[in-house]
């Protein structure tokens, strides 16, 4: 490809860091001091999201030097570029199409001269046929019993969209099946999800686009084990399987009837694919209507992402103040808090979002990265992380940007729970923001020697999002939110944001070392360690 002008020489960058030299010293207090509307100016509604980042140590020219960064690397060049359906997954010559599985049915989206929209949608209507006959009953097992249980397995962007969908849309789930979800190739994951489960009434999903995926294959020809042991006759697989996956002679050969394989296409990567017909089990659980309601929310932030100017954009302001505290600040982690029990899996999704699409050290052309690329995402929900993870985060000695996540309505109405969940997610952001001084300590009464104890410096910055309350839309918006949030890092960054070519090699190890650690006879070439590990774990055998 045409080589990139670096980063570090665009003209905004260099502005950038001669404006931190100028403000890094400011603090919260004093900004919110001086200007009574800050907190109006830097807050932005759209689609039912409302972003307030006014508690984060920007001025207005700090926004405004982002978003000419952002323009310098040709962002929006690029947003057009992927939605139009152009290759921008270079190094595997793929388009990055993601928006095209929640697009409507009279949406045009070409890939090599052919409109992929209705190939989406003849997918989920049969998805939606399936998912009404198991919600119905009239799908029937081996022996006539209806199915209760779905067990989905898959690992990676096959588990944790999934996984994460289920767990937040759990309240619209239909309750009398059970929804279990299978990833981690030890046993124990496998033995613990099906322990209580009776095989006559469960259903297993198995997602693999190349049905050769060693993890999710190997937990599935267990799972039809586990099935047959019971029922015996190799025609139930037909009735108690079904795929997600494009590998029809595979698919058929484990003994699914290809008639229940839902397929998608290599412009879906693993990590951004929770909407299509790896999403069955989400289907399954909310159906059909709650499933399509989901992909219109994801569609609403799409089209905000691809129309709104960036300064009012809300993916891109995100990605933005990730890159002010990464590449200037030095920040290297992002915390993401939500308060809201149902979003307990949402942290550990955008790590796989996040981290497999920006953790990356060379650029688009192949030269090494000078600067910090993809910030470590982690977090749990609140009111918990407070008890656990907030201490450092307040007097540690680490500067970590915080995204809370709140609702103004709650989905389960008990007591005065929902009073104190928000007013907990309210009072975090203004002490992490405003802190405590060592005047307000000391007029607490505090003795002079506990009093650095009891200081809060503040000045930690954080993000507020709220909606009215965690809906299926809502979901889909937040995805795509954070979707296009690291595009918009990644395309700054000018990285590879599609690829993940860093999951490669522990793999193809894994698969060496395999029949050694069974074979005792054999002769070891790996280094002085990985030998000795073998042999410890020969002798244990």
């Amino acid at each position: 490809m045409t080589p990139l002008t670096p980063l570090t020489a665009l003209p905004a960058w260099k502005a950038l860091g001669e404006h931190f030299a100028q403000v890094r010293g400011l603090h919260l207090r004093d900004l919110f001091a001086a200007d009574p509307g800050r907190a109006g100016r830097f807050s932005r509604e759209a689609v039912g999201l409302f972003l307030d980042y006014s508690k984060h140590r920007i001025t207005d020219e700090t926004i405004t030097l982002l978003v000419r960064l952002a323009e310098e690397s040709g962002l929006r060049d690029r947003i057009d570029a992927m939605f139009r359906g152009e290759k921008i997954n270079i190094t595997e010559n793929r388009a990055v199409l993601h928006t095209a599985l929640r697009a409507p049915r009279d949406a045009v989206i070409t890939v090599d001269g052919q409109n992929v929209v209705p190939e989406v949608h003849a997918v989920l209507d049969r998805m939606a046929a399936f998912s009404d006959r198991i919600r119905s009953g009239d799908w029937k097992g081996h022996t006539g019993q209806r199915i209760r249980n779905i067990v989905n397995i898959g690992i990676g962007g096959s588990d944790l969209g999934p996984v994460m969908a289920y767990e937040a849309l759990r309240h619209y789930s239909e309750r009398s099946l059970t929804f279990r979800f299978v990833s981690n190739v030890d046993g124990t994951d496998f033995a613990e999800a099906t322990h209580d489960l009776n095989p006559a009434e469960t259903l297993f999903i198995v997602s693999s686009k190349t049905f050769t995926t060693l993890e999710t294959m190997t937990n599935a020809a267990t799972a039809r084990n586990w099935l047959l042991a019971q029922l015996t006759d190799p025609a139930a697989v037909a009735r108690h399987f079904v795929a997600v996956s494009t590998n029809a002679q595979a698919v058929a050969a484990f003994g699914i009837d290809t008639a229940n394989m839902f397929g998608f296409w290599d412009w879906v990567g693993g990590r951004y694919s929770m909407d299509s017909a790896i999403g069955l089990s989400t289907m399954l659980a909310v159906g059909p209507e709650g499933f399509r309601r989901m992909l219109a929310g994801f569609h609403e932030m799409d089209e905000h992402f691809r129309t709104a100017p960036f300064a009012e954009n809300l993916p891109v302001i995100m990605g933005l103040l990730n890159i002010w505290y990464t590449n200037f600040f030095g920040s290297e982690t992002v915390a993401v808090l939500p308060y809201d029990q149902y979003l307990k899996r949402f942290p550990a999704y955008l790590q796989q979002l996040t981290m497999e699409s920006n953790g990356k050290r060379v650029t688009l052309d192949g030269r090494a990265v000078t600067y910090q690329t993809g910030a470590i995402f982690w977090g749990e929900p609140g009111t918990n992380g407070q008890h656990s993870f907030y201490q450092l985060i307040h007097q540690g000695t680490k500067l970590i940007p915080c995204d809370f996540l709140g609702f103004l309505h709650t989905l389960n109405p008990l007591s005065n729970h929902h009073d104190i969940l928000m007013a907990n997610l309210f009072a975090q952001t203004e002490a992490l923001a405003f802190g405590k001084t060592t005047a307000e300590v000391q007029a607490e009464g505090t003795p002079d020697w506990l009093v650095p104890h009891r200081e809060f410096d503040g000045n930690r910055p954080s993000s507020t999002l709220l909606a009215d309350r965690l809906t299926p839309e809502v979901l889909g918006k937040l995805v795509a939110l954070y979707e296009h949030s690291v595009f918009t890092q990644g395309v700054i960054w000018q990285v590879g944001s599609f690829d993940q070519w860093g999951v490669e090699l522990g793999k193809k190890l894994a698969m060496r070392i395999l029949p050694e650690l069974t074979d005792s006879t054999g002769s070891l070439t790996h280094d002085s360690s990985t030998n000795a590990l073998i042999q410890r774990y020969r002798q244990a055998r």
